[in-house]
């Protein structure tokens, strides 16, 4: 009897990697294992280091990333009791725009002593907010130079992104910038450790990094110039970014001698070109047509749809040509917290009472504060949200805004602040829809996945009644490392295109969410607040919000 065969999905996110292996004979799962990395997120102090970091920073330690390849794939094949020739193809997805400085050989800064104590030489994680200066500068100038990546990003550039980190290195720490001989995406980097060979993704360099598609003539940076007008410094930047571009499902290289030490797989194994954490999930919900919304919830929100061509959407976070699916347009936009900010009311703001009456029901306190939400009509708790805790992605794309909560009274009660906070996140969803409805891009089904999807049958039911829409939800748990391993059998060449992988290893559960008709005209009223409140503080001379920011981190 001939040995199965296997493609294999990795998934680095906020707070931990796993892998996925998939049994290429049904597409079915056959193992997974999750590594949590060691030091996380790290916002307060550099790891051994008294003082204290910056507001808003987020870095992260390549060595998790490192740790996760090294117990996680040996942990897989043990686990479905496979050799390493089954596997025949690698993928990895990674959470972006997660930037860091190396050598060129690969090393990145923060493992050298000399520069181990600067903020500056470690992986700025998605959402190191601290560049928000900088990106207003590239905004600034994107705009005074008529710049094509303003277009693709839908007016804006974010903090979150590539050069504007890149800059605040460049404006804070020059002398790591000089020292830094690549900088390049967290993802992209592990590929060079697994492959030993340096490449860059279309999928971050498009999304991220300006790389915008200009209508027939090729991919292309902006001018020197521009970044010229930035800082004098960057007039180099291009001697600091990887060239070599690699298009999605395509390999880039094998696995090299250290890549199959570290992992424990056959050397030369195919290893696909790197991608999004998000853009990775979109096929793994089955989606690889247009006209169909992704939503992928857990600790942010990402939107991702498929277009024929392209339209300048308010607020989006990039569109790309093959960007998602060869062949057409793939855009991108989302929310900076949804989970994040239900897991900071429930570990910051819920009484200890509820904790303990929750632990007495034998419920977490997600579960419980969900439960009784629940039995709240739409409006009853007479509260209304505004879901920028971590920022507005999308369509604002404004990294100083923060959240508000309305309404608030003396009989004010923990599950209706929980309410409050899912339906705000719903709204901030129904307004990006709104976004692209208003471009002709209006979505004719949605699909969910992620933790929120699978978990938070409360959370669902509230969004597709805002939405006023059915949502489908994808079978997998784990929607990105499914998608790099849909990635990896194109790039291996076991399945000719996307469409044939997805269609051969991606599924949907029977269970969906349909809209309550009577609750979808309640939020419809509540929806018309919400959007009148976004706008005030948002998008006009409200200076409420930076001010409260510029004291909080001592201006």
């Amino acid at each position: 009897m001939a040995k199965k065969s296997y493609v294999l999905g990795i998934d680095f996110g906020t707070l931990s990697g796993r892998a996925l292996l998939v049994d290429l004979s049904d597409g079915s799962e056959a193992a997974s294992e999750v590594h949590v990395y060691e030091q996380g997120v790290i916002t307060s102090r550099l790891p051994g280091s008294k003082t204290r970091l910056e507001p808003d920073t987020a870095l992260q330690d390549p060595r998790d990333y490192l740790e996760v390849l090294r117990r996680t794939v040996p942990r897989v094949l043990a686990r479905a009791k496979i050799a390493p020739s089954q596997v025949k193809g690698l993928g990895v997805d990674f959470t972006a725009s997660s930037p860091m400085a190396c050598y060129a050989c690969g090393t990145p800064l923060c493992f050298d002593r000399k520069w181990s104590g600067r903020p500056h030489a470690w992986v700025k994680l998605w959402k190191h907010h601290a560049a928000q200066p900088e990106a207003d500068f590239i905004n600034e100038m994107g705009l005074l130079r008529n710049e094509r990546f303003i277009t693709a990003y839908g007016g804006r550039y974010s903090s979150e992104w590539f050069f504007s980190k890149l800059l605040q290195v460049v404006n804070d720490d020059p002398e790591i910038y000089d020292a830094c001989e690549r900088w390049i995406e967290a993802g992209d980097w592990v590929v060079w450790q697994l492959t030993g060979r340096e490449t860059r993704s279309v999928c971050g360099a498009g999304y991220k990094a300006m790389w915008v598609y200009p209508y027939g003539n090729g991919w292309a940076y902006p001018s020197p110039g521009f970044f010229h007008a930035l800082h004098p410094k960057l007039s180099n930047v291009f001697d600091k970014l990887c060239m070599n571009l690699q298009p999605l499902a395509a390999s880039a290289g094998g696995l090299s001698r250290e890549g199959a030490r570290l992992t424990g797989l056959k050397e030369g194994t195919p290893v696909a070109a790197g991608l999004i954490d998000a853009h990775a999930a979109v096929p793994a919900t089955t989606v690889v047509t247009p006209g169909k919304m992704v939503l992928i919830m857990g600790t942010s929100t990402c939107n991702m749809i498929l277009g024929d061509d392209f339209r300048p959407v308010e607020g989006m976070c990039g569109a790309v040509r093959d960007g998602i699916v060869p062949g057409y347009w793939g855009y991108e936009a989302g929310q900076a917290a949804v989970g994040d900010i239900l897991a900071w009311y429930v570990e910051k703001g819920a009484p200890a009472d509820w904790k303990r009456k929750a632990d007495k029901a034998g419920m977490d306190l997600h579960q419980y504060l969900s439960f009784h939400a629940a039995e709240k009509k739409v409006g009853e708790g007479g509260l209304l949200a505004l879901d920028w805790w971590n920022g507005n992605r999308s369509v604002l794309m404004d990294s100083t805004l923060s959240g508000c909560l309305f309404g608030l009274t003396l009989s004010t009660e923990p599950p209706d602040i929980y309410r409050a906070l899912v339906e705000a996140t719903a709204f901030g969803q129904r307004r990006i829809m709104e976004a692209f409805e208003a471009q002709g891009m209006a979505a004719q089904e949605i699909f969910a996945c992620g933790g929120l999807a699978g978990k938070n049958e409360f959370l669902m039911q509230v969004y597709a009644d805002v939405l006023g829409r059915a949502i489908s939800v994808a079978a997998t748990d784990q929607p990105g490392a499914l998608g790099s391993a849909i990635y990896a059998a194109v790039a291996a060449g076991i399945y000719p295109d996307l469409r044939t992988a997805a269609g051969k290893m991606a599924r949907i559960r029977e269970r969906h969410f349909e809209p309550n008709g009577a609750h979808h005209e309640r939020y419809d009223l509540l929806y018309t607040e919400y959007l009148r409140l976004h706008d005030i503080f948002g998008r006009h001379a409200v200076p409420t919000m930076r001010q409260l920011r510029q004291l909080r981190q001592g201006h």
